[in-house]
């Protein structure tokens, strides 16, 4: 029908590929391979620690070794609850290595998630931060008996000595008292690398293997795990290597992405998979140290959520940066108002930042602005190399929707997920057949215009029904964000006092700075003058509530929370 590659091709920077394919077996060979090229090459700059590839790639042999030392390898998940740091991409890399698929776990998890995740995973290797360890771990150890492996670390583990007990002195960061558990053999991160030779085991690993049991933001129900294999992760590295035309061994990137997230799981495989230079951010809230690290490393790339690049805006430091050197500014996970790329852009500079879209079943990357090309703002761009996009309608799925009317996003390609891990009947409910094919129906409600690029209306699940009319939060959020006593604002659907049977539209505001000690009744007042110039009555809200608004891990306004 109307959902042609032709639409989408057209709009693709010259030189792209309409397809791509794996070049390797596994994750581990493609690092590997950078290992070989650019062995003595800086792979992680963090907290002034420097390792080159052959370091990193050395360390993980060691974990891996580790694990089939204690029988771990094919089949078996390892969890690693941390922040980013050396740990993590060497328990990600070296978990790989002994055959094993990773589970990210987020460390702002209460402990009865962090027990359900190692339960629904099975997993049996947990590393972990020593805080976490102690103060949420041993509370939940007997709620996960498929753990056999514990290896606590600290934030500071790979500072040296002199910097941690500085640090620790001054309380400066989390930590925790390491004790045995019964049933379980607890090691000390630091000292498995100590105790094992860089010999990791032989494993065969081919395309269909497990590399990642990524768990779902949980946003609208008990978080599932999406299975993804080895060929899934490569395809999509392939895709964004394609997309940006990369030059490996180049350019050295800062994300504060968590790895716990796909968004920083594949930022930080890009990473590897390029032989690009990392800037290892533990604290995505510290934009003292983002801008500290920037100014120090003179990063070509930088990848985060539009609420950190709204927060560096407010950052002095980061306004007087030189950003001549910089060249993209990647932005997903969350809606990135236009307003608000416009006011980033006055300072960074026109057409740098490129905001993507994706989510964890598709391994992430579904669709992305042009690097070069038109990036037209309030868009997530075109499908990627080697993907198909449609949109159906919302009610059924099943009938293709006109270009530029709304519909649910359908989504097929190498880079999608193989399921939900002991989840078959949420599988397929995801996973569908349209049109002889099978389709990731994505529950992302978006329009497509006549040179392919999508705009994200909302989520289907946050439509509010007003009296039968829907009402998209995202496309009144947008607006409202224009107004300048917003900061952070939401959209929920409430129950109508008149008519339960139906919805009426509240809107949660965090008032900016320069309207913080005007009266709420007043900014109230304001706020609804301004929606009610720009939307239908049923679309202005009919409660407006004022508070601090939550975010969650990834940086994304926390909706479940919020109601």
């Amino acid at each position: 029908m109307v959902y042609d590659k032709s639409i989408w091709l057209k709009s693709y920077d010259e030189g792209v590929r309409a397809a791509v394919e794996i070049q390797h077996e596994s994750l581990p060979a493609c690092f590997e391979e950078m290992r070989r090229a650019f062995a003595v090459k800086p792979a992680i700059h963090y907290l002034g620690v420097t390792l080159s590839f052959d370091q990193l790639l050395g360390h993980a042999d060691r974990f891996a070794q580790c694990l089939a030392d204690y029988g771990i390898g094919k089949g078996d998940v390892v969890a690693i609850c941390f922040v980013n740091s050396p740990q993590y991409l060497i328990g990600l890399v070296g978990g790989m290595k002994a055959g094993c698929a990773v589970t990210g776990i987020s460390p702002l998890l209460t402990a009865n998630e962090i027990a359900h995740q190692l339960k629904d995973s099975g997993a049996k290797v947990l590393v972990v931060m020593d805080a976490i360890f102690q103060h949420r771990f041993l509370g939940i150890a007997d709620q996960t008996p498929d753990v056999k492996l514990v290896l606590p670390t600290g934030i500071l583990d790979f500072l040296p000595k002199i910097k941690q007990v500085v640090a620790k002195w001054l309380k400066k960061v989390p930590t925790g008292k390491i004790t045995p558990v019964p049933g379980m053999k607890v090691l000390p991160f630091m000292e498995m690398l100590a105790k094992y030779p860089a010999r990791p085991p032989e494993v065969q690993l081919t395309p269909e293997d497990p590399c990642f049991v990524q768990y779902t933001g949980g946003t609208t129900g008990v978080p599932k795990g999406a299975v993804c294999v080895h060929r899934n992760m490569l395809t999509n590295v392939e895709q964004w290597l394609e997309w940006l035309q990369v030059k490996k061994g180049q350019d050295l990137l800062l994300s504060a992405y968590p790895m716990f997230h796909i968004a920083g799981l594949f930022t930080a495989t890009c990473g590897l998979a390029y032989g690009i230079t990392q800037v290892l951010i533990p604290n995505p809230r510290d934009t003292k140290h983002i801008v500290k690290e920037m100014n120090k490393h003179r990063p070509q790339w930088l990848a985060n959520v539009p609420s950190l690049y709204l927060m560096l805006l407010k950052e002095p430091g980061f306004r007087a940066y030189d950003f001549s050197d910089l060249g993209v500014c990647v932005s997903g996970a969350a809606p990135f108002p236009a307003e608000g790329i416009r006011q980033f852009e006055e300072v960074v500079g026109a057409g740098k930042v490129i905001e993507v879209y994706g989510m964890t079943e598709t391994c992430v990357l579904v669709t992305s602005n042009p690097r070069k090309g038109p990036k037209k703002i309030g868009t997530v761009g075109i499908p990627m190399p080697s993907t198909e996009v449609k949109l159906v309608d919302i009610a059924t799925g099943e009938k293709e929707v006109p270009l530029g009317e709304d519909g649910e996003i359908i989504a097929r390609g190498p880079q999608i997920m193989v399921g939900y891990h002991n989840k078959p009947e949420e599988t397929r409910l995801a996973l569908r057949e349209h049109d002889g094919k099978l389709w990731m129906y994505t529950g992302d409600i978006g329009r497509m215009d006549e040179d392919g690029y999508i705009t994200i209306v909302d989520r289907k699940k946050d439509m509010v029904s007003v009296g039968g009319f829907k009402v998209f939060p995202r496309e009144v959020e947008e607006k409202l964000y224009e107004h300048p006593a917003i900061d952070v604002c939401a959209i929920l659907g409430a129950p109508n006092p008149e008519r339960p049977e139906t919805e009426v539209v509240k809107l949660v505001v965090q008032k900016s700075s320069a309207y913080s000690d005007k009266p709420d009744e007043a900014v109230k007042e304001e706020i609804l003058a301004f929606a009610r110039e720009s939307f239908a009555p049923y679309k202005v809200p009919k409660f407006v509530e004022f508070r601090e608004i939550p975010l969650t891990a990834a940086g994304k306004v926390d909706k479940k929370l919020l109601r």
